[in-house]
């Protein structure tokens, strides 16, 4: 990268980092992770210089990365959520994991299969949600949180927190009512 380069790029970061920071912050709580989101924005475009592919649109690009990034994101949290979500009372009153629900793995293939298919399945259905609904119902049903806490965080009143999980569960419950059967047969 040559000096003039070098100080294109960072032209274009110190103009975009405000706006890109209050466009991950929207979407991300944590003052940490949106620092993390950004730095790693910044560092792809950086490499794509270093390896000489020189971006056109810096500020498009950065935005549809920044998107890509925070995607990755809920992805990375969701599946962490999943394994650690406690939803169903056993016997002795103790709480069950997402893994405790799903077929053992010692069962054989097919119920290997069937485990790979739900999460699959679930996985799918939660990236078809409108990210509004999709955060509140992660939040609420695998992260444990409260909708007071919710509100709190995003400022938005219960009610409409209410409503969009109420609308990702019709939506979930629609979308994985043939796995649910399948399950059953099995």
């Amino acid at each position: 990268m040559t000096a003039e380069q070098g100080r294109q790029l960072s032209a274009e970061i110190v103009r975009e980092r405000p706006r890109l920071r209050n466009f991950i912050r929207k979407r991300i709580a944590s003052d940490a992770d949106v620092e993390d989101i950004l730095q790693d924005v910044f560092a792809e475009l950086v490499e794509a210089y270093r390896l000489m592919q020189p971006v056109e649109q810096v500020s498009a690009w950065l935005f549809r990365l920044a998107r890509n990034r925070i995607t990755d994101f809920f992805r990375k949290k969701k599946t962490e959520a999943l394994d650690d979500v406690s939803e169903v009372h056993g016997d002795e009153d103790e709480m069950l994991g997402i893994a405790e629900l799903l077929p053992s793995a010692d069962a054989g293939p097919d119920a290997t299969y069937l485990a790979s298919l739900l999460l699959e399945e679930l996985d799918a259905a939660l990236d078809e949600l409108p990210i509004e609904q999709q955060d509140v119902f992660i939040a609420h049903e695998l992260e444990g949180k409260s909708f007071k806490e919710l509100a709190a965080e995003t400022g938005l009143s219960v009610n409409t927190l209410l409503a969009r999980k109420h609308y990702a569960v019709r939506h979930l419950r629609k979308r994985l009512q043939a796995i649910y059967n399948e399950f059953n047969e099995a």
